[in-house]
């Protein structure tokens, strides 16, 4: 019942509160030994992941709504939905735990009707569950409509379906040489793009092979991309802005660089600094706490900004962000996005070049920010991405010479996150 407790206790903080599932995670599961923390967060990201199918679902069993004071009971019930048609715990356990858990949650009078409700879904839920348009139904309306308008229908279908399903774990190793030995140490399998995915059942990251070596580090395939746009080179010196937690920066100076890598917030620098110590690429980076929109360090060879973004590409990572971000939200991240390009610009030698990236789906926080900087800033042009530069992966590239992955992207291999970048440079 504890991990149940604490499962409850997550949604609440998510759906209710609106607090993102790695923060709502921290105290609730603070007393659970490390394998029932894993299942907390793998049974409160599932609900949250097919939550449109299991509302459906409940919506249909129910008579009429619950009353608002009765949303512990809602929450109830998607967990033990979640537990009967998605993780596929036996019957007789999810319903009883999730009768208990009504009443832990001092819901007692609504113990009947849970009960009821996952039994009728034990006997007649599966076959619904497979006639749901399950993508569809997952995706909120203005998603939906926003990748539709920006991809084309069938790609937003193909951005949604790949939401259905957790992302795996990808590791850059620190000698892209060495890459093929390491996928044979870790078991993994090596992407087009040099990138190592790991088998869903690999150990805890801090027990896999190479890990107190330093000989990698976790970065999705698609994150590791905009780094490689710089063309790094020994010598070459480069700024990383909002660098935590660090991916980019140690592949920067694993290349050889010289980097400085600034964020504004100590904690998430912390991350970087550990990494940095365990790969052994310390002497080549600088780190400092700082606000990347007035920071002045100085001019350098090259730039990379990853600017804080909506991060809809890596909504299969964080499906509460499914439900926790807003359309209303876009606007206000595209001018600070701008605010930042534009600082990051003045950052930069002539003949010097910058990559703008952001894991975000939408247009508006994408080429949207490079069209308004190139038109306030005739000093910069655009440097289209060859495919030679992208593992020549089909479809990753715009008309424009952008870059633009989508979960979709290598499905037959699991998929990868949505990114967008922009190589510019200063005309000399």
């Amino acid at each position: 019942m504890n991990t149940r407790l604490a499962a409850l206790a997550v949604l609440r903080q998510v759906l209710d509160r609106r607090r993102p599932l790695d923060e709502g995670l921290g105290g609730a599961v603070a007393g659970l030994e490390a394998r029932d923390r894993a299942f907390v967060h793998t049974l409160v990201a599932h609900t949250l992941r097919h939550l449109g199918r299991l509302d459906a679902l409940l919506d249909r069993c129910l008579s009429r709504p619950l009353p608002d004071k009765a949303r512990p009971v809602r929450h109830v019930l998607r967990l033990g939905a979640a537990q009967l048609l998605v993780l596929g715990i036996p019957p007789h356990a999810a319903v009883s735990t999730a009768v208990e858990l009504c009443i832990a949650a001092r819901q007692g009078g609504h113990k009947g009707l849970v009960n009821a409700i996952l039994r009728r879904l034990d006997r007649e839920g599966r076959g619904w569950w497979d006639a749901q348009d399950g993508p569809r139904l997952n995706t909120p309306d203005w998603l939906w409509d926003a990748w539709t308008v920006a991809h084309g229908e069938a790609k937003a279908r193909a951005i949604a379906d790949a939401h259905q399903s957790p992302a795996p774990l990808d590791l850059t190793p620190r000698d892209p040489a060495e890459a093929p030995v390491w996928a044979d140490r870790l078991g993994a399998a090596l992407l087009p793009t040099g990138s190592l995915r790991l088998p869903a059942d690999h150990a805890p990251v801090p027990d896999l092979p190479g890990h107190d070596a330093g000989a990698w580090w976790v970065q999705d395939a698609a994150a590791a991309l905009p780094a490689r746009l710089l063309r790094p080179a020994p010598g070459m010196r480069v700024a990383d802005l909002c660098a935590a937690p660090g991916g980019k920066t140690l592949q920067l100076a694993a290349a050889g660089a010289e980097v400085v890598a600034v964020d504004r917030s100590e904690s998430r620098l912390a991350r970087l600094r550990e990494n940095l110590a365990r790969t052994g690429l310390g002497p080549r980076v600088r780190v400092e706490a700082a606000d990347a929109l007035t920071w002045t360090g100085g001019v350098f060879d090259a730039v990379l900004l990853d600017a804080p973004c909506s991060a809809t590409g890596t909504l299969r990572r964080h499906p509460d962000g499914l439900w926790l971000k807003t359309p209303d939200a876009i606007p206000a991240l595209a001018e600070a996005q701008r605010a930042l390009l534009m600082a990051a610009a003045d950052r930069l030698r002539p003949g010097g070049a910058l990559v703008y990236a952001v894991c975000s789906l939408q247009p508006e926080e994408g080429p949207a920010v490079v069209e308004s900087v190139l038109s306030a800033r005739p000093g910069l042009r655009r440097d289209p991405v060859t495919a030679g530069e992208v593992a020549n992966l089909a479809g990753v590239l715009t008309p424009d010479g952008d870059l633009r992955t989508l979960p979709c992207h290598l499905a037959d291999q699991g998929g990868m996150d949505g990114f967008y970048a922009a190589r510019l440079e200063c005309k000399r």
